[in-house]
């Protein structure tokens, strides 16, 4: 490995992260809120670690490899949490150290698991850079799963490499630059779309802007403690889906769009899949709503379409309590919290692009039970899949299972009770937020022990990295020369 490479990556990310954090700043500033100090002291304590990890060593960035990525990727998240989280706490917004790490990195994974009570109680410069956080993090994760883990190999990531233009496989670095302003340019045009009809829809500006930071990421924190069920606006709601749709959609498909490629969408068949899974949940989930007095056939649409599409992209938002629903339906939205949208997309979860290999390589076993010289290979989009990125496919879905169900015994033998503990997992593996039990969609995560809190901090960073990714720096041959 080459530590002076990895630590100038480091404290250029730093540099960054508390650059974006002055806006903050400016925003406490123009509100007369109290936390303009405190928000200016972290950023620039951040940006000055940054600068003085990254100007020294900035000349090493060259010698980057593929095993240096793992370390860079891994770190990063931990150690923009670890800057991120200083504003929360030294400002006594929320005064305990675990709870402001687990707040960040609630954030910047786009989980948007939160510990805060009283969400309309933080001042605007918090809030913003609560929000900023997901921005932030679901920008970092599309230029990730893009550009970066298919040049690691991780976990069928690979699948990218013939899509998103300017990727090669040779090194770490090269063109990687070209990816990342295509990449920025179609995040910033989706936030920029929804915050203007946010506001038409009668959102301040302040809001607007949170909440389109926090859909285009698939984040879903807001700066109301009801959600966006607070607004109560059909067309608000509306907007919010629209944009929960496009974030869990691959922005390689978004990119080709917006050159004229249109029928990009209807030719990929995750895509299809995705939109299939979304019409077919919210008419599922339909069956399951408590039939309230003078309910109209439009508004449940409208509650199932909402739930189903925040969860299945992994936002997290809720204008309903999910949770008094027959437990059919809880099942169908427990089943959407692992498995997620698009590969390439802001959303987590397992994929569909895996569920779609793990499916047809289920069924070619099948047929090969009666055809047992019979050739059939698994393709995606009329390209056949190697073998070797149907093994990684496989090796996910069983590590993830693994750690699924490692991860809920912990946090039962902690005390959980299993329905809380089963929903916390997945609302922590799948980066949603609202799980099921004691953290629901109208509860939060404060109640629960330090000890479960860290769990779930690391179920956050490794269902968001792309597990490999993470769990390999544990494993002795990775530090072996």
């Amino acid at each position: 490995m080459h530590p002076k490479a990895i630590f100038s990556v480091l404290g250029f990310l730093l540099v960054a992260v508390g650059g974006l954090m002055l806006l903050a700043v400016v925003v406490s500033l123009l509100s007369g809120s109290n936390d303009a100090g405190i928000l200016a002291v972290t950023s620039c304590l951040t940006i000055i670690t940054g600068f003085a990890l990254w100007l020294p060593l900035r000349a090493h960035t060259s010698e980057l490899a593929v095993r240096d990525g793992f370390v860079i990727v891994s770190l990063g998240w931990v150690v923009a949490s670890l800057f991120g989280c200083l504003p929360f706490f030294l400002s006594g917004a929320i005064p305990s150290w675990t709870d402001a790490y687990f707040e960040t990195m609630s954030g910047f994974t786009t989980t948007g698991a939160s510990i805060v009570a009283n969400i309309e109680a933080l001042p605007a410069g918090m809030m913003l850079w609560r929000s900023m956080t997901h921005w932030i993090g679901g920008l970092g994760i599309i230029l990730l799963s893009v550009a970066i883990l298919p040049l690691l190999g991780v976990g069928g990531m690979q699948l990218f490499q013939a899509e998103v233009p300017g990727v090669t496989v040779e090194k770490l670095t090269p063109r990687i630059g070209q990816t990342a302003r295509i990449l920025w340019f179609v995040y910033v045009l989706l936030t920029a779309a929804e915050i203007t009809l946010l506001m038409v829809g009668g959102m301040s500006l302040f809001d607007a802007t949170c909440h389109a930071f926090t859909t285009v990421s698939t984040g879903g924190f807001s700066t109301k403690n009801a959600s966006i069920a607070h607004f109560n606006s059909p067309f608000i709601e509306t907007v919010i889906m629209v944009f929960m749709f496009l974030a869990g959609t691959s922005f390689t498909l978004h990119y080709k769009a917006l050159r004229g490629k249109l029928l990009s969408y209807r030719r990929d068949s995750e895509f299809v899949f995705y939109a299939g899974l979304v019409v077919a949940g919210t008419v599922l989930v339909l069956f399951g709503l408590p039939q309230a007095p003078g309910a109209s056939v439009i508004g449940n649409i409208r509650e199932a379409a909402f739930q189903v599409i925040s969860i299945v992209t992994t936002t997290g938002y809720v204008t309903a309590d999910y949770e008094r629903w027959a437990l059919v339906a809880q099942a169908i939205l427990l089943v959407m919290m692992l498995v997620g949208a698009c590969a390439g997309s802001t959303a987590g979860g397992i994929k569909i692009v895996r569920i779609q290999i793990l499916l047809r390589t289920g069924w070619n076993q099948m047929k090969l039970l009666i055809h047992p010289r019979a050739v059939f290979p698994v393709r995606h989009n009329g390209r056949r899949v190697d073998t070797e990125i149907i093994v990684d496919v496989l090796a996910f879905f069983v590590l993830f299972m693994t750690v699924f169900v490692v991860a809920l015994l912990v946090l039962i033998a902690l005390g959980m009770d299993i329905m809380t503990a089963l929903g916390a997992v997945a609302a922590s593996m799948g980066n949603i937020g609202p799980g099921l039990g004691t953290v629901g969609p109208l509860d939060n995560y404060l109640h629960l022990s330090v000890a479960a809190k860290w769990v779930l901090t690391f179920c956050m960073l490794i269902g968001r990295l792309e597990l490999f990714t993470v769990l390999v720096l544990f494993t002795p041959a990775f530090w072996r020369r």
